[in-house]
């Protein structure tokens, strides 16, 4: 068996253990580089890290960190409320405030997952008290959070438009990041009209419901079973709203696990009022302003940027920022600079160059192009997005080097198809979501999302195969 082989069959192995044993995609990758590097490549250690994204790294930290001082002192709490009442409370538009908020939030730098455990308690819960469809209303949290995914200085952008320059590939920040925007948008649409969007109220939160039902305290669903599925295993999220209360988690390879579900009395809490604006949240909200123009205006560094904003708002507010540090991405931080630093192994010992002439070998360009974004969806509902990002794209290098497929166009329908995905119930988010729902039967609505992401997985990459890929070709 060939050296290049070994380390695609290690890589496949590292997908499987981490998928079905919860253990971090990005250790494995680590022990997978230093055992391949070692013992097939014949690699030193210097070798084995010259793959390792320090650029990646500092994105990472500084941006998951100035995000974790927004959610500490409270400006990720004061952005949704306020967003709300911009609508005016209107039951009809609140899904799409929604989608807007989780979508804003990942384009400026949280972290997928954080901004769907931000959003999905808050969302689900206005979708119990005023009968909206959980799935409906979990689609639009989590399609909302990938749609402002791909920005230039959020997390998947930077680590997208990292790898394309790293690997000398034409890229396109703006591109990438319209894609997602648009093939999200454009699902959320379709969900919201299918499954009763437009048949909501157009009366306001607080005001009389078609039903006759109001947005006072006391106005419930039916109570759904006390037992309900949703753990995971890097960051424990909990939901409690009206009658039950759900405790959940998720690991960095998104599977979902059994945990306990307890029941308590009482009536729904109605909608908190917006916090005021303190001087840490204007603080805070100044910072993310500075940071973007900082990034789109001036092209500096976004890790460092963040970094820097981050320390100055510790400084100023030490109390509120304590605890920020422990709350960087630091699962997510391990995952990808793990799979990329093995995928520099691979560079090293020619495997990528050995698999994508492989994939060029097929004979069909646009048939290996698609069946590369299908690979991307399907392992992707039971994985990490990120860690997939990492690996496709440097696997698709010699196969886009042919240059019969547009780079920007494929490196899209792969980022797309690779993150749409994540409403499946074995994803992180989808997972968020379920655990988040009160007073739903979660069985069925387990059934529901894992149905919704088949449909997914089967559709949208031959969609955007069809649509990015194809016009590119030739």
């Amino acid at each position: 068996m060939s050296a290049e082989l070994i380390s695609i069959l290690v890589l496949v192995v590292v997908f499987v253990i981490a998928t079905t044993r919860s253990i971090n995609m990005g250790a494995l990758a680590f022990a997978a580089a230093f055992g391949v590097g070692e013992l097939v490549a014949d690699l030193d250690a210097d070798g084995i890290f010259a793959g390792f994204p320090g650029d990646l790294f500092v994105v990472l930290v500084g941006v998951t960190y100035l995000f974790a001082i927004a959610r500490a002192n409270g400006t990720t709490d004061w952005l949704v409320h306020a967003s709300i009442r911009l609508v005016g409370g209107r039951i009809a538009l609140i899904p799409w405030v929604m989608f807007v908020i989780t979508g804003a939030l990942t384009a400026i730098g949280a972290v997928s997952p954080a901004a769907v455990a931000i959003v999905a308690p808050i969302a689900l819960s206005f979708a119990a008290r005023y009968g909206i469809s959980p799935l409906l209303m979990g689609a639009m949290v989590v399609h909302g959070a990938q749609g402002g995914g791909f920005s230039p200085i959020s997390i998947y952008g930077s680590i997208v438009n990292g790898i394309v320059e790293r690997e000398n590939l034409p890229g396109n920040e703006v591109a990438l990041f319209f894609a997602s925007l648009v093939a999200n948008l454009i699902i959320a649409s379709v969900v919201f009209v299918l499954f009763g969007g437009l048949k909501l109220p157009r009366t306001r939160a607080d005001e009389p419901t078609a039903a006759g039902t109001t947005g006072s305290p006391g106005t419930t669903a039916s109570p759904g079973p006390a037992d309900s599925p949703g753990t995971t295993g890097t960051s424990n999220t909990s939901a409690t709203t009206g009658t039950s209360s759900t405790s959940a988690a998720t690991d960095t390879t998104g599977n979902t696990r059994t945990t306990r579900t307890t029941r308590t009395t009482g009536t729904a809490t109605k909608p908190t009022e917006a916090p005021l604006l303190t001087p840490p949240r204007i603080a805070t909200l100044a910072s993310l302003v500075v940071l973007v123009v900082a990034v789109l205006g001036f092209d500096l560094d976004a890790g460092l940027t963040a970094i820097t904003l981050a320390v100055l708002l510790s400084t100023a507010w030490p109390d509120t920022s304590r605890k920020a540090v422990g709350e960087i991405a630091w699962p997510t931080v391990l995952l990808i600079c793990g799979v990329i630093t093995y995928v520099g192994v691979l560079e090293e010992m020619g495997t990528i160059k050995w698999a994508g002439e492989g994939v060029g070998d097929i004979g069909v360009p646009l048939l290996a192009a698609l069946l590369l974004c299908y690979v991307g969806a399907i392992v992707s509902a039971f994985a990490s997005s990120v860690g997939i990002m990492g690996a496709l794209i440097p696997l698709a290098v010699p196969f886009l080097a042919q240059g019969e497929i547009g780079a920007v166009g494929m490196i899209a329908a792969l980022a797309v198809s690779a993150t749409v995905v994540d409403v499946s119930p074995f994803s992180t988010n989808g997972a968020l979501v379920l655990a988040a729902a009160p007073d739903v039967d979660r069985e069925r609505f387990f059934r529901q999302l894992m149905i919704y992401g088949g449909i997914i997985v089967a559709v949208v990459p031959a969609v955007v195969w069809l649509l990015l890929v194809v016009p590119g070709f030739g």
